[in-house]
């Protein structure tokens, strides 16, 4: 009798389970519309496999069609294959074993665009410049840089022979060099300045970066620190555990930092600080622009929001998105934007919805005027919507499209690699100006290459013509309008002399990175950087600095910006 009561109480507990979990009509018609269109995709692919004229490569269509069925959802979601995968390994440890240098393509060439200071690379006297002609025999001529890039990457301690044509030398060279296990050092540059304030500028949030930055403070505080620059300017984000490392350093255990909300309730997360701070009081400068993204945004963020922290600089990207890394079949991998995350004013800073497009596929920002009100501890006014605005708000100086096109040409990597043939003596960071017969020669430099270059303003304006056409308003304005074209018609000389000091601080950056790399380059930089100086004048006044930290007595509109 017993036995007969258990079996039907466990009939009515499958019974009620299996009515609480049946699929809703929906999830019934959402499951055939998925498994109907997987099967299309794979007649197709079968289709075009048996028939096509010409013969298929099937895994780069393949994978061609997932990164763009990708692109439709947002710039985050990404595939990686079997062979892509340690990107994404790269991505979220900062460490492989290759020769720890940056490789890039140049005028048809692989070449050594950055070699790491102190890494394989960099002993063996790698260059950039250097062109890579072969690696273990194994000509690279016409490789891609992907190619070449898994041909130096391989087994720690183990040693190739890489043969390069370094410009202004008529022998090729034959450089061994053993491969190491290379871990990018998060921390770009730590030091005190101005005789009590540490500086430290943090690169990106990998594995262990909090610890990193956590041993960086305590080192500046032993050093006189008593205050605090942490600059986050470029710093794309990275791994969300991590910045809430990094906030935990200055604000009190159990704080919540940032929760995450998606669709999958199960998987939303609060993320509270779970140590013991080790200071405080330390007045802080967060330094952020439009580079900040993601985790960096978490760290200003969540230190605007508690009012630890003084913003300066620029406002940052505004991704407020989280990803989730999942495996797929064959040692692949599909990094999915799975939640959105709150920082502790409660705003979530996404800047983009790429849920609604424009019915051109484009997708636009938030306008400020839609953005909400929030606020910090201390009742100050903050915004969603659209990244962190700074307190202090520096106005970046306007660049010209032909900079833009000068490095992305490598015209000025080129004239600094050939510069350096000159044995040119090593100049200081900071002090180093390029002489202006320097900038004359490399006026010179640029004509010699038939350098060309477009403008958004000179494509809008073609764009307006055709309006005008249409709309029979030429005839009325054309005189106005030839004016305003042949001042926005790209003119080699007259823009090379009127970007001139931005050109000529291009020129400078790529000639501290040859000499002294990435912390020279920085060091050259902070010495007339505003919002740098801007942020030593705030720590230096700290009447100053607690006044930004208290509600203003007037409201701000969302557009207003304090300048300085």
């Amino acid at each position: 009798m017993r036995k007969n009561i258990l079996l039907l109480l466990a009939s009515i507990v499958a019974l009620q389970t299996a009515v609480a979990q049946a699929p809703t009509p929906e999830q019934n018609r959402r499951y055939f519309d998925i498994n109907k269109n997987i099967d299309i995709f794979n007649s197709v692919i079968r289709e075009l496999d048996l028939f096509y004229v010409d013969s298929i490569e099937v895994n780069q269509l393949v994978q061609g069609t997932i990164n763009s069925m990708l692109t439709r959802l947002d710039p985050y979601t990404e595939y990686y294959s079997e062979e892509n995968v340690s990107e994404l390994q790269f991505m979220t440890t900062g460490e492989y074993a290759g020769i720890g240098a940056i490789i890039s393509y140049n005028e048809g060439r692989v070449v050594i665009n950055e070699p790491y200071e102190g890494l394989p690379a960099d002993k063996a006297g790698l260059k950039a410049g250097d062109v890579i002609l072969d690696v273990d025999g194994e000509d690279m001529r016409k490789s891609t840089v992907k190619e070449v890039s898994d041909r130096l990457k391989g087994t720690p301690g183990t040693t190739l022979q890489v043969t390069i044509a370094r410009p202004g030398e008529k022998k090729d060279r034959t450089i061994p060099i053993t491969r190491e296990k290379i871990e990018i050092d998060p921390i770009s540059y730590a030091s005190v300045v101005h005789d009590s304030i540490g500086y430290l500028h943090f690169s990106g949030f990998t594995s262990g970066s909090g610890k990193r930055v956590k041993e960086t403070v305590k080192e500046l505080k032993r050093d006189g620190a008593t205050s605090l620059i942490m600059d986050l300017r470029g710093n794309g984000g990275g791994i969300l555990e991590e910045a809430v490392e990094v906030v935990n350093l200055f604000v009190p255990k159990g704080e919540e930092i940032v929760s995450t909300k998606g669709k999958v309730k199960e998987w939303d997360r609060s993320y509270r600080t779970r140590e013991q701070p080790i200071d405080e009081v330390m007045p802080i400068v967060v330094l952020i622009d439009t580079g900040s993204a993601s985790a960096a945004e978490i760290v200003a963020g969540g230190l605007q929001d508690l009012d630890r922290a003084v913003i300066v600089g620029n406002r940052s990207f505004g991704k407020g998105l989280v990803q989730t890394p999942r495996d797929l079949p064959y040692g692949g991998n599909i990094k999915i934007t799975t939640s959105k995350y709150y920082i502790p004013s409660g705003r979530c800073i996404q800047a983009l919805d790429y849920s609604h497009r424009n019915p051109d596929g484009s997708v636009a920002r938030v306008p400020d005027s839609l953005t909400n009100l929030f606020q910090t501890r201390n009742g100050r006014e903050v915004r969603d919507g659209g990244g962190i605005t700074p307190d202090i708000t520096i106005p970046q100086e306007p660049g010209g499209t032909i900079a833009y096109y000068l490095m992305a040409d490598n015209v000025i990597f080129n004239f600094v690699t050939e510069w350096m043939w000159q044995g040119q003596e090593v100049p200081t960071p900071g002090t180093f100006q390029l002489p202006d017969s320097d900038y004359e020669a490399f006026k010179a430099f640029v004509k010699s290459k038939d350098f060309e270059y477009d403008k958004m303003s000179e494509h809008s304006l073609q764009q307006l013509k055709s309006i005008m056409e249409f709309e029979g308003y030429m005839g009325v304005a054309s005189e106005e309008f030839k004016a305003l074209e042949a001042k926005l018609h790209p003119d080699l000389d007259r823009d090379l002399e009127l970007f001139k000091e931005l050109i000529k601080g291009m020129i400078e950056t790529e000639i501290m990175q040859r000499f002294h790399y990435k912390k020279g380059v920085l060091l050259h930089q902070l010495a007339n950087d505003k919002v740098y100086h801007k942020a030593i004048e705030v720590l230096q006044d700290q009447i100053g600095y607690h006044h930004v930290l208290q509600p203003s007595s007037r409201k701000m509109s969302p557009t207003n910006q304090v300048a300085s």
